[in-house]
């Protein structure tokens, strides 16, 4: 099962600051809630796991991530990676293009994401995947804004630090079930929207 994704996300730091974030892979991988970078092989090379927690239950998946572009010119960033849960129930891999913009001063992050789910995963469907893409990228976006925020020497820079500092360690699986559970039924009952979806 494959979902793609494309999102913006506007960003109060400058766009050196962000770019400075950007480029920094242990950075990106801390933005997302409950994953970290375990190993450094090279510049290019790096071994991860995210941990997933829903209720009382957690769960692991650890995998490789291979950095296949970094263009400092257009502010862009090319990743891949792929891993599997240590049970071996499901894999997954993804392929993600982000790059910096400037707009009027400030700058936007602006990502397109190609995530291919095998396994017991797949079994949620492809309007559940994409419901579950949204929240995690609408999690990602806001902690890279603010660590873009707290790399900067904007007026924000330490508030952003502290709330950096506090980040959850681990994706909490029951709320942002919940939130896939409001959002689904709010697509199944807003009949009239569901036209300019592509899920």
């Amino acid at each position: 099962m494959q979902v793609t994704l494309e999102r913006s996300f506007p960003l109060e730091a400058s766009p050196a600051a962000a770019w400075k974030v950007l480029q920094d892979i242990e950075a990106v991988a801390g933005c997302m809630p409950g994953a970290e970078i375990t190993e450094k092989i090279d510049d290019s090379h790096y071994k991860g796991q995210v941990r997933v927690k829903i209720g009382p239950a957690s769960a692991t998946f650890k995998g490789d991530i291979e950095v296949r572009g970094l263009d400092a010119e257009q502010r862009e960033l090319h990743l891949f990676g792929k891993g599997a849960d240590i049970k071996g129930t499901s894999t997954a891999s993804m392929e993600l293009t982000a790059r910096v913009r400037e707009t009027e001063g400030r700058a936007e992050l602006v990502g397109t994401s190609e995530v291919t789910v095998n396994g017991k995963m797949a079994s949620f469907g492809g309007r559940m995947m994409t419901q579950v893409s949204e929240q995690i990228l609408k999690q990602f976006g806001a902690n890279f804004a603010d660590r873009a925020l707290a790399a900067g020497e904007d007026a924000g820079a330490a508030e952003a630090a502290e709330r950096v500092a506090a980040q959850p360690r681990e994706l909490n699986g029951l709320a942002l079930f919940w939130s896939v559970l409001v959002g689904f039924f709010k697509g199944l009952f807003g009949r009239g929207k569901t036209g300019h979806a592509n899920h």
